[in-house]
C-alpha cells in the first residue's frame, strides 16, 4: 500500500454507471418506505428494488401510463399485502 494517491483526476459519482436505471430523487410518504424497508428484512431484496418491481408489475399488468394516482394505488395495495 501506497503512503498516498493521487486523485486529481478522479471524479465524483458510481464507478460503473448502471444500465437501464436513472438516478432520481422522489418523496415518499414514511409509513411506504418503512413498509418496504420491513417487506426487505423478510425477503431479502432491497427496498428500492421492491419498490421498483411493484411498479413495475404494474405497468405490466395494465400497460396504462404510469400516473400519480395509479402510483398511490401500488403503494396503498402493497400497504395492504403487508
Amino acid at each position: 500500500m501506497r503512503k498516498g494517491y493521487e486523485f486529481s483526476k478522479g471524479r465524483r459519482g458510481a464507478v460503473v454507471a448502471q444500465k437501464g436505471k436513472t438516478r432520481i430523487t422522489i418523496h415518499l410518504d414514511d409509513a411506504i418506505i418503512e413498509h418496504f424497508r420491513t417487506l426487505s428484512q423478510s425477503t431479502g431484496k432491497g427496498y428500492q428494488t421492491l419498490i421498483n418491481d411493484a411498479l413495475r408489475s404494474l405497468l405490466e399488468r395494465d400497460e396504462a401510463p404510469l400516473t400519480a394516482d395509479a402510483v398511490r394505488k401500488i403503494i396503498r395495495e402493497e400497504l395492504a399485502h403487508g
